[in-house]
């Protein structure tokens, strides 16, 4: 993170804390001074230490920018806690909006059937809501988020930037399975734990209001439960080493994973991956397929229901024979769930018009 928290330093942020949080007049006339002075640096200028005595350490051997004179005009200097803390919150949560609605919104457009708005499961303006309970739940997550983000840019993780650092060129791949089978096996657990009845109602209920999601349901969760599902990618770096970029392709993975396995179209009938089609299974019947990328924890764990073979046949998949038999075990499932269904469904007359 330190690499993404880097490129935003360079081109936002240091403009930013140095005009909301500038230094005095005499520091900042001392690095003009310093800039006239060959051979000279700006903190060797400095006739007595002081909090903005900082100097720039590139965060990756592979990637770097050189900073420019705001980076020294702020008193919060680019190693202040408390300025990482603030950026990395900004940047988790903007940058998850980003993606959420760039993901989405392709997947929406180029993926998604929308034909699942006649389901009759799908409910009053129901996408509307998705997005509004993913805009809200996102300060949240990533709020709950910086302390992972903070504590491995300080330095506490076993995140390396050339393979020199690393455990060698092997573990360059090796990394990817491994933090794809750690993942999944605590996400398994956690995600399992949300239905438990003494927390499901208030932490995990919110995301399964969408029986039939759209790709903009991936990211609607209570924020306490979307960070939780996420706490595995954190923990990681914190357990094994992992390369910077490695990491953040991984970042991005996740939440473009997210999106897909809530966009409807059911390609993958693998008894190992844990695709799209799993999921309307846990969407739709609450107590199955808690996995995230594979069904083998759900398989061992007893949980594994396998996607109805209706479901990837186009000319079945939205047949009303289908939806009828997913009504009726749905809401059946429910009231031993939730009690009584709480949902405002769209009513048929108006789903005929859209």
């Amino acid at each position: 993170m330190d690499v993404v928290l880097e490129v935003f330093d360079t081109f936002l942020f240091d403009r930013m804390y140095a005009t909301v949080l500038p230094v005095s007049q005499s520091v900042q006339s001392q690095y003009a001074l310093s800039q006239q002075t060959p051979n000279a640096t700006y903190s060797s200028m400095l006739e007595t230490p002081t909090p903005y005595n900082w100097q720039y350490h590139p965060a990756s051997q592979m990637l770097s920018f050189s900073p420019s004179q705001y980076a020294y005009m702020s008193q919060w200097p680019r190693d202040s806690i408390y300025r990482q803390a603030v950026s990395l919150f900004l940047i988790t949560w903007l940058f998850g909006i980003v993606i959420y609605f760039t993901c989405a919104s392709l997947s929406y457009y180029f993926v998604f059937d929308k034909t699942a708005f006649q389901h009759p499961k799908f409910l009053r303006n129901q996408m509307s809501m998705e997005i509004k309970q993913s805009i809200s739940s996102f300060p949240g997550m990533a709020l709950l988020t910086v302390p992972f983000f903070l504590a491995e840019v300080r330095g506490y993780s076993k995140i390396y930037d050339t393979t020199a650092e690393g455990p060698g060129m092997w573990y360059n791949f090796f990394q990817f399975p491994l933090f794809i089978c750690f993942t999944d096996f605590f996400i398994y657990l956690i995600h399992r734990g949300l239905h438990h009845p003494l927390v499901y109602k208030t932490l995990h209920k919110p995301h399964h209001k969408w029986i039939m999601p759209t790709p903009y349901a991936s990211h609607a969760f209570h924020p306490v439960d979307g960070w939780s599902q996420s706490v595995p990618y954190h923990v990681f770096p914190f357990v094994f080493p992992l390369q910077k970029f490695a990491y953040i392709f991984l970042f991005v993975f996740i939440n473009i994973w997210t999106v897909m396995i809530h966009d409807g179209e059911y390609i993958s009938q693998s008894v190992v991956v844990n695709g799209a089609a799993c999921h309307t299974m846990h969407h739709l019947y609450f107590n199955y397929n808690y996995g995230q990328f594979t069904t083998l924890w759900d398989r061992l764990g007893g949980s594994y229901r396998k996607p109805n073979e209706e479901l990837f046949r186009r000319e079945t998949k939205m047949g009303k024979a289908e939806w009828d038999r997913q009504k009726v075990e749905m809401e059946t499932i429910v009231k031993e769930v939730e009690g009584e269904d709480d949902r405002k469904y769209e009513p048929v007359d108006s789903k005929k018009e859209q």
